[in-house]
């Protein structure tokens, strides 16, 4: 985010305050529009990542064949409808077909698509698809939960909801044994 935007976040945060009633120049809000754009800045830093980034040189041929799987893996996310929170765990496997992965770049890989306006469902095809793309392996497993502040706060109200996504590919999808190892991987409890 460039400074042009920053400013521009400012302003449009300081005309808001004024919409809703508020007065921008009170002492608690005179710093907001400030602390809101940097906060965007945080939480759209997705777009400024590319999938090649994220990875870098961290995918290494290895003849190990079974399942990887890396689950509980905390997210945050902004929802593209209300601009509102939402939050959660995915869980992503995949079966390796000659190469491998850095563990710690599932997570970075998560944590992209989940930096920028989202939808869950479109958020777990887009980490699906970003592990076949780079790794070209038998299949992958994706599912995501997440707790929607626009069902919590607000609409219908509904604190104890929360949403489950999966997208499955290769293997994941057409072979029910390997599904059913992962599906039962993910609900083990962890450490």
């Amino acid at each position: 985010m460039n400074d042009q935007s920053k400013d521009d976040i400012q302003e449009l945060i300081s005309r808001l305050l004024t919409a809703i009633g508020e007065d921008p120049e009170r002492e608690g809000l005179v710093r907001t529009p400030e602390r809101v754009a940097l906060a965007w800045e945080y939480l759209a830093r997705g777009y400024d990542l590319q999938l090649e980034d994220v990875v870098g040189q961290a995918c290494f041929e290895e003849k190990y064949d079974e399942m990887v799987t890396v689950k509980d893996i905390d997210f945050f996310s902004m929802c593209e409808h209300h601009l509102l929170p939402f939050f959660g765990k995915a869980h992503v496997g995949y079966l390796p077909d000659g190469r491998v992965i850095g563990l710690s770049k599932i997570p970075r890989i998560v944590e992209m698509y989940a930096r920028r306006l989202q939808v869950q469902e479109r958020m777990t095809q887009q980490i699906a698809n970003a592990l076949m793309d780079i790794l070209k392996p038998k299949g992958v497993g994706i599912v995501v939960e997440g707790v929607h502040m626009c069902m919590q706060m607000r609409g219908v109200e509904k604190q104890n909801s929360y949403a489950t996504t999966s997208h499955l590919v290769g293997e994941f999808k057409t072979n029910q044994k390997t599904r059913e190892e992962f599906m039962r991987i993910i609900s083990l409890k962890g450490l």
